[in-house]
């Protein structure tokens, strides 16, 4: 099945969803399992930096920082995976924090008549 490059070019964060069913679209087409996945360190500094804060106590920000864009960065690869495989939305999104890994299950849906 062939959609419309207006129907494909919807992938975006909106076209996602921790659930199973994205609401207003029903699915045409499982494409299979989509992931990103992200392995990032700090540089020395910022490993100083962190260790600093982690002897003070409380929040670590310059991880927390690090973890967020992690997060973020394996979230548009999965993204990337599923438009790769000619899908328009990823259903069942979950992350793994053992390695930053995102994934879901990657669509083809179409608005609800």
């Amino acid at each position: 099945m062939t959609l419309p490059a207006e129907v494909m070019s919807q992938m975006s964060h909106r076209m996602t969803t921790t659930t199973f069913t994205l609401e207003g679209f029903r699915v045409v087409e499982t494409k299979g399992v989509v992931r990103g996945i992200m392995v990032r360190s700090r540089n020395i500094f910022g490993t100083i930096g962190a260790s600093l804060q982690a002897i003070m106590g409380g929040n670590i920000t310059l991880l927390t920082e690090l973890c967020e864009t992690t997060r973020l960065a394996a979230f548009n690869l999965m993204l990337e995976h599923a438009r790769k495989a000619g899908a328009n939305a990823v259903i069942g999104v979950r992350y793994d924090a053992t390695e930053v890994l995102c994934y879901g299950t990657a669509v083809v849906v179409e608005p609800e008549k």
